[in-house]
């Protein structure tokens, strides 16, 4: 099978227009190689899966270092594997060695992103806009190409949360995948359970502070969620062990649906901390 045209082997006859010139229209990534590096034999061809992945994000160049000594000595090429990343004729990343996938996808996308990478990136943006419908629409987006993404995930529990939509919020949570996002998606979980339980209807209790917390949780299904964490702080003045810790991790989840980049963030934990301690 023929490699495509953006796999690609290159020599010092080459580079400046295979590499330095096609660097001005798409990133390349320089793998330097040699036949007998053995991480080489690993490195390689996973550098090739993942540009055939790309699909022309980006172009792979493969540097033969034995033949083309010069081009390695330019490059201060002293250990291989060794992968450079150039962009308008300069190199913009580097490493050194065999890398573990993660790493070497991370390397890629952050030289050249996916248009799921894209997608996320403004479904993230749009959710810090609080234009929650077209994130939610994104994060869609993005869970149809790759719909193990916990990121997006949880970009869709938060986006359908703030809309006051906690029933599907809630089954991806019970659900969620192990990552680096799970203690969030766990943080979360309180806030879907109690919109789901509380924040539906007029269910007010004959008990006061049950009738503030159902009233707290109704508010923040509709979206003021300043207006609802004031009232779950008044409930936790009346009894900071009131409902055992549901109040305060629903507190802490209803933070984390405003993120820390919201100037009341802060404010909230502070005043929090002043009840509780």
């Amino acid at each position: 099978m023929m490699a495509p045209d953006h796999i690609i082997d290159v020599s010092e006859a080459d580079f400046e227009y295979q590499v330095i010139a096609y660097s001005q229209k798409a990133p390349v990534v320089v793998d330097f190689w040699a036949e007998w590096c053995i991480p080489c034999r690993t490195l390689g061809p996973l550098l090739e899966l993942l540009a055939r992945e790309a699909q022309g994000a980006f172009r792979l160049a493969k540097m033969n270092v034995d033949q083309n000594q010069n081009l390695a000595m330019r490059y201060n090429i002293r250990s291989i594997p060794a992968v450079k990343a150039f962009r308008d004729g300069h190199v913009v990343s580097e490493f050194v060695g065999l890398q573990p996938e993660p790493r070497v996808r991370e390397f890629i996308r952050a030289i050249a992103p996916s248009q799921s990478d894209l997608d996320l990136e403004k479904a993230l943006s749009l959710y810090r806009l609080e234009k929650y419908a077209e994130a939610e629409e994104s994060f869609r987006r993005v869970l149809r190409d790759k719909p193990t993404s916990p990121v997006a995930q949880l970009g869709l529990v938060k986006s359908l949360l703030m809309q006051g939509q906690p029933a599907e919020a809630a089954l991806i949570l019970h659900g969620f995948p192990a990552s680096q996002e799970y203690s969030i998606a766990v943080g979360l979980l309180p806030v879907a359970d109690a919109m789901l339980h509380l924040g539906a209807g007029n269910n007010f209790d004959e008990n006061p502070l049950e009738a503030a917390y159902a009233r707290a949780i109704k508010l923040a299904r509709r979206g003021n969620l300043p207006a609802a964490l004031d009232g779950l702080l008044d409930i936790l003045r009346e009894d900071k062990r009131y409902r055992g810790v549901e109040v305060r991790q629903v507190f802490l989840g209803l933070l984390e649906l405003l993120g820390e980049e919201s100037p009341i963030t802060r404010q909230y934990r502070q005043e929090l901390a002043s009840v509780l301690f």
